[in-house]
């Protein structure tokens, strides 16, 4: 094929794109393979000229309480796996999931993300365990209404439906591939089959989905079409891609780092897929420096804003950007103008979730 024949395809493609016109396998994995930097110039634009089609320049901001680093689970990426014994851990108090949960939405955030690992003290006393999460759930919704996902693993059936009842909205535990040998070897000894069931027993529950994968783990663009269709099948309401970064003591700490590059393509090829979808652009990898080309690539959702001084960590990049205050809501709001976009209003966030309810 002639370079001009090249850009030819991808052009109607790309219109296709743009018309909404689902993409065929072999499209997708040619968007996923582009390196020349006129050809993903298009491809970005054309992620925003659908993003604006369904959102203008709104984006939602969410707030991240990560309340326990302890873990029951041995995956070979995470820090906060159960053997690394090098790291120091916490898992936060009622009353400080509560004060740090309302500073966050003091600050304006559109959303709270209640997140831990599957700490055993939660999940070996089930019912007990689980009483004053559930608790103070009900009362920072009481207090505020604010919308809640709630992100802490493949929590028991009748959890679940205690958590739906407390005024959760979303329910997130990531696949991070979809390919299932290449699962077993990330989530060690954990069922591919039951992780996906919980997800689909939480959106028959009526919760809102997030499906998250990870980037650089090994996974090929065949796999990662794959997963794309996998999302679609799940009809997941946010899709959330992340670079993968080596963590000290865990079994892929010295594992080769893929192009920040793979993760924007992806953002933008999810965007194309899923036109009217959340798409999360992170702060955990990069912090805010990365924060432009995340959007700009057709994210048009901040995570994780943290207060500095919280003694709060966040996932991949544990300590990045929280002390110095760089993941707070002033900080990004001049960012997000620089890429058009503005914060949206709580309103308009509740009646996005609303209409996907």
């Amino acid at each position: 094929m002639t370079k001009d024949s090249a850009k030819s395809k991808l052009d109607k493609i790309l219109d296709k794109a743009a018309n909404e016109i689902p993409l065929e396998r072999e499209e997708l994995l040619l968007l996923l393979g582009l390196s020349d930097q006129e050809d993903l110039s298009k491809l970005f634009a054309t992620a925003r000229l659908l993003r604006a089609r369904y959102f203008q320049n709104k984006a939602f901001i969410y707030g991240f309480v990560y309340f326990s680093t302890y873990c029951r689970n041995e995956c070979a990426f995470c820090l906060y796996r159960k053997s690394n014994l090098s790291l120091e851990r916490y898992r936060k108090t009622d009353l400080e999931i509560m004060e740090t949960a309302l500073s966050l939405v003091e600050s304006g955030v559109h959303l709270l993300d209640l997140t831990m690992g599957e700490d055993p003290f939660y999940f070996d006393n089930q019912e007990r365990g689980f009483e004053h999460l559930i608790r103070t759930v009900e009362l920072i919704k009481k207090s505020t209404d604010i919308p809640i996902m709630i992100s802490a693993g493949v929590v028991p059936e009748e959890i679940l439906r205690e958590f739906k009842e407390s005024g959760v909205d979303w329910y997130a535990t990531y696949q991070e591939t979809h390919n299932q040998d290449l699962y077993r070897k990330l989530r060690i000894a954990q069922s591919y089959e039951e992780r996906m069931e919980r997800k689909k027993l939480a959106r028959s529950m009526g919760f809102l989905i997030e499906e998250g994968l990870l980037t650089g783990v090994g996974d090929t663009a065949e796999d990662l079409v794959n997963s794309l269709e996998e999302m679609k099948k799940l009809g997941a309401d946010q899709l959330r891609v992340m670079s993968f970064i080596p963590q000290m003591d865990t079994p892929m700490q010295n594992f080769p780092l893929v192009p920040r590059l793979r993760e924007l393509i992806i953002i933008a090829v999810m965007r194309l897929v899923f036109p009217d979808r959340l798409i999360p652009a992170s702060l955990d990898v990069d912090g805010l420096n990365g924060l432009a080309e995340r959007l700009n690539a057709g994210a048009n959702v901040v995570t994780s804003i943290i207060p500095p001084q919280s003694g709060l960590a966040g996932v991949s990049n544990h300590s990045l950007d929280i002390e110095d205050g760089n993941r707070t809501i002033t900080k990004i709001i001049p960012v997000l103008k620089e890429c058009g976009l503005v914060p949206a209003s709580r309103e308009e966030y509740a009646a996005w979730i609303l209409k996907r309810q």
